[in-house]
């Protein structure tokens, strides 16, 4: 396989940030070849032999190779664990695409999404005090690495300073690109012109501003309180000083 037909580009998180827009603002690039679905999960499947993965069928969920850049968006490949390194090994080359947006709406979405589709039943001020204990039982969910989950990662995905940090020991910092979901949802023209010049785009149109994923309209049974938002910003006070050392990104 020559260098140039590995997938060059990936959003690679965060969940709940607005990776669902800014991939359907590159669909409509016509320089870009994306995969044939959002979320292909290749780089976190740990069914994979990664001493020789299945690169095969990677490729395979993408049109062939017709020398424009490829990529796809896993939003949970900045959160998981092996899954920075083994893009690094597939290919150093790779562009990664960040979309952060705050960890404390971002947590309080993350539930909202689970609770709504029944993989959660606990409350969320439950879920990120006592209940970050569930992604350290074992056994809780066969074939996930210890301290790490895919559902009750509420507050754990919001630790961007650490996950900026390990990107950045893998991939030099002009390979990586971090954007606000606030400034995408705001000014999206923006936004998509700082993606095209990563990628080496020509500059185009502004895109028609789009919002895709609204929560479901239901009784969740808990809101997010005074006394939440409070404790998650004392969680995060140090990674956010990381964060924004390293990105210059700041939430509050």
């Amino acid at each position: 396989m020559a260098d140039d037909e590995r997938i060059s580009f990936l959003i690679a998180g965060v969940q709940k940030g607005g990776t669902t827009a800014l991939f359907d603002y590159l669909g409509e690039e016509p320089g870009l070849s994306l995969g044939r679905e959002k979320e292909l999960h290749f780089f976190d499947d740990e069914t994979q032999d990664w001493a020789a993965p299945d690169v095969g069928a990677y490729h395979a969920a993408f049109a062939p190779f017709d020398g424009r850049p490829r990529g796809e968006a896993t939003p949970i490949y900045l959160y998981w664990p092996g899954s920075l390194e083994r893009i690094a090994a597939y290919n150093p080359a790779m562009k990664l695409i960040v979309v952060l947006r705050d960890p404390v709406e971002r947590a309080w979405s993350h539930w909202r999404m689970e609770y709504a589709r029944g993989a959660e039943t606990q409350p969320f001020a439950w879920c990120i005090r006592a209940g970050r204990q569930r992604l350290f039982a074992a056994g809780s969910a066969p074939g996930t690495p210890w301290g790490f989950h895919r559902e009750f990662s509420y507050v754990e995905r919001g630790f961007y300073g650490a996950q900026i940090d390990r990107a950045l020991a893998l991939f030099p910092h002009d390979q990586l690109l971090v954007l606000r979901a606030e400034d995408l949802k705001a000014d999206p023209g923006t936004a998509l012109a700082r993606v095209r010049n990563l990628l080496g785009l020509a500059d185009g149109p502004p895109p028609r501003a789009r919002e895709v994923h609204v929560g479901q309209d239901m009784d969740y049974g808990s809101q997010l309180t005074a006394a939440d938002v409070a404790h998650l910003r004392a969680v995060y006070a140090r990674d956010a000083e990381r964060l924004a050392d390293l990105t210059g990104v700041r939430f509050v």
